[in-house]
């Protein structure tokens, strides 16, 4: 989901004004309730109605949203959803309502707890260390880490010839 974000801000083509055609856009993936994916899911949904779906009307933001919920838990909460909505039992005034509701209802627990069980579960692996440090700043925003405890965990996640290299440094 981070690499869609990403693509999202930078790999966009946007025309200018008078040439026509109009930004392109990396399509959005299916989202299935995984815990690690919901806020990676929030934002690309938030940055695609912000620049392609501004003028649709609430109700067919929500749709657009929902039809990309699907599998597993995440594909029955959904037609729950649709169920509630026909019969009229619930309205979202936002589309940040839906996306609230998606968000307390995949992330499984308060938002520090999840956070710290990600960053504790964060390593480097074939990333770069400047995308390293971008997911790591992700995840460490809202986990009550900080100073030293957040250095550590940071250590931790990297490769371990970088680490070594860092420590020899120390030393």
């Amino acid at each position: 989901m981070q690499a869609q974000i990403q693509a999202l801000l930078a790999g966009g083509e946007v025309a200018r004004e008078g040439r026509g055609g109009a930004t392109k856009v990396v399509k959005l993936q299916i989202f299935d309730g995984m815990l690690l994916k919901v806020s990676g899911f929030i934002s690309v949904c938030k940055l695609y109605i912000r620049m392609k779906l501004r003028e649709e009307l609430i109700e067919g933001q929500i749709q657009w949203i929902l039809s990309y919920v699907q599998e597993g838990a995440a594909d029955i909460w959904k037609e729950n959803v649709l169920e509630d909505l026909e019969a009229g039992e619930v309205e979202y005034e936002s589309v940040g309502e839906l996306l609230i509701e998606i968000k307390k209802e995949f992330r499984g627990g308060d938002e520090e707890s999840v956070k710290v069980a990600e960053l504790k579960r964060m390593e480097q692996e074939g990333q770069s260390m400047k995308e390293f440090v971008q997911d790591f700043k992700r995840v460490a925003r809202g986990s009550g880490y900080e100073r030293r405890p957040l250095i550590e965990e940071f250590k931790r996640g990297m490769n371990r010839a970088i680490r070594r290299k860092l420590m020899e440094a120390e030393n």
